[in-house]
């Protein structure tokens, strides 16, 4: 099992992290209403005050509503910043373009989909933002776009290399921590400017909702992200809202759980990497095996376990030998799902080219679920052994 030291993420703060916003329910309620009644002036004498941030009273669910600033309250605590929510993982990424104003932007490779809102946001601007590689040399207004954990792989960058060497120049890093949710990480702590989840996946965790979360470090930071978001219009609907505040309840049980499963699996299935048989896993099937756990201390000494203190990240990627087996392995599992995204209580397996058309054929990405380790073991040895043998296999 996993030496990595026990997660700091505090269940107490998600139960009770949005105490101050409770009314008399137990589960808070689910506001349908837009609009909300406005106090009489002869009445309150502060009626016209209204602080977004901590809000006692709501005007428009555009602005403000009840469930999401208490998802807010408690994704602030568990991040060490300032949280604010969005209708999903690529609004709240361009929302950040929209926030910064770069002059360029470095980002290489990570998530299709942040390429595709770059490049829409780049449009919009006429054309000009050049784009460069996160290793080229920077210059003053650069945001630096670091995905790390990597999207499909699972592979850690530096948090700290870029965050200095952006920051030497007169630039930003956005940090891109989709992949790894508090315990796991804390990007604050390696100097990021600003935060970025799809919390579509691990913080919401069940597969039933979009949402997206920027983490600015302080509240200044957030009053513009919020009024970013009131005019861009791509705020969290109330029913999301209020399946996130559900799901933030239960996230240090079902993290730390997905991580080391996932540190078990990957290191499991290293073992047959360069296509050799290994605990049942026949020959020739695997080619090569990515994940945070695997890589070890670069030329420049960083070390994922350092940055990733509180475990490893629940998704990684396989390379498979042959694109017949990546093809085939999803639909020869039992409690994989066949199916794209990740984070969820479920374990998930895609041929990763079905959702970003640039990926290898032969790339198998899974997010580990909560079930137990050996069952997910024994239903991937069954399915190497299935589809070796498989007609397809052989073409």
């Amino acid at each position: 099992m996993s030496t990595k030291p026990a997660p700091k993420l505090s269940g107490t703060q998600l139960i009770h992290g949005d105490d101050d916003h409770a009314r008399s329910e137990v589960a808070p309620s689910i506001s349908v209403s837009t609009t909300f009644r406005a106090v009489n002036p002869l009445e309150v004498h502060d009626a016209h005050q209204f602080d977004e941030y901590n809000p006692v009273r709501h005007i428009y669910s555009r602005y403000t509503q009840a469930v999401s600033t208490r998802a807010e309250r408690v994704l602030s605590k568990i991040t060490e910043g300032h949280a604010i929510t969005y209708s999903s993982g690529l609004a709240a990424s361009h929302a950040a373009l929209v926030h910064f104003k770069p002059k360029r932007v470095a980002i290489t490779d990570g998530y299709h989909g942040c390429h595709a809102t770059i490049q829409l946001y780049k449009r919009n601007r006429g054309g000009d933002l050049p784009l460069i590689s996160i290793d080229d040399h920077f210059q003053p207004g650069d945001l630096c776009w670091l995905e790390t954990p990597l999207n499909p792989t699972g592979e850690a960058r530096d948090i700290k290399y870029y965050a200095d060497k952006v920051h030497a120049a007169g630039g930003w890093l956005l940090v891109d921590a989709t992949f790894a949710p508090p315990p796991i990480q804390f990007p604050f702590k390696w100097g990021a400017d600003l935060i970025m989840h799809s919390g579509t996946k691990y913080f919401g965790g069940h597969s039933d909702l979009l949402c997206g979360v920027l983490v600015a470090p302080t509240v200044e930071t957030w009053r513009e992200l919020w009024h970013i978001r009131t005019y861009l219009g791509n705020m969290m609907g109330s029913l999301e809202s209020w399946l996130l505040l559900r799901s933030l309840r239960t996230l240090h049980l079902r993290v730390p759980r997905q991580s080391d499963s996932a540190y078990v699996l990957a290191q499991w299935l290293a073992k047959a990497a360069g296509g050799k048989s290994a605990d049942g896993i026949p020959a020739g099937i695997i080619e090569k095996v990515w994940h945070s756990s695997l890589q070890g201390v670069d030329q420049r000494g960083f070390d994922p376990k350092t940055q990733l203190e509180g475990g490893w990240n629940p998704t990684f990627a396989l390379l498979m030998t042959k694109e017949a087996y990546a093809t085939l392995l999803p639909h020869a599992v039992k409690y994989f799902i066949p199916a794209t995204s990740l984070g969820g209580v479920e374990s998930l397996i895609e041929q990763r080219i079905h959702s970003d058309p640039g990926a290898d054929p032969r790339l198998i990405r899974i997010s580990v679920g909560v079930e137990d380790v050996e069952d997910l073991k024994d239903d991937l040895r069954r399915a190497f052994q299935d589809i070796v043998k498989h007609p397809k296999a052989k073409l």
